[in-house]
């Protein structure tokens, strides 16, 4: 993965999750190909786990939730429940952590829509559970708002084939 394509980008609504709402519960599924460079996102009430490679495990979910009265936006991505060495799974939290900004970017851009109906999300905070049984690869960092993603998308130059 690398800059960011809105051409690249393939998105799906499950019912009864529309441009609309809801918010409390709304899921996100990305995943993508690394042959074509797609991203595949799914947004619904549930994770779409008939869309994730059970053996590379690469995928972004994210979901709306409230923390304290206020809406967040908590991602996650696993890095290893123990089926890897340590080595290997500092390889995959590095790359998690290289190609995450394009996932986001993803994720919110897929669902640009929902912000204009629901703008007061805009500059709701984005947390990213790194999922691991090694202690120093299992947190959560702060990631921005969706705001700032959705405004670097919009901001980019336009490639040959989005002109």
């Amino acid at each position: 993965m690398s800059t960011f394509n809105p051409d690249r980008l393939n998105t799906i609504y499950i019912p009864p999750v529309s441009t609309f709402g809801p918010i409390s519960g709304r899921k996100y599924t990305l995943t993508h190909s690394d042959d074509t460079g797609e991203l595949f996102l799914t947004i619904g009430k549930k994770y779409d786990v008939g869309a994730i490679d059970p053996t590379l495990r690469d995928e972004v979910l994210a979901e709306w939730q409230t923390r304290n009265g206020e809406y967040l936006l908590l991602a996650k991505v696993y890095i290893s429940g123990g089926e890897y060495d340590k080595k290997f799974s500092q390889v995959r939290y590095m790359i998690f952590k290289k190609d995450l900004s394009l996932a986001l970017t993803g994720i919110v851009y897929g669902d640009q829509q929902f912000y204009t109906n629901s703008p007061w999300l805009l500059d709701c905070p984005i947390l990213v559970h790194f999922e691991s049984v090694y202690p120093e690869f299992n947190e959560v960092l702060y990631y921005g708002t969706p705001r700032q993603y959705l405004t670097a998308a919009r901001n980019q130059p336009m490639s040959k084939t989005q002109a």
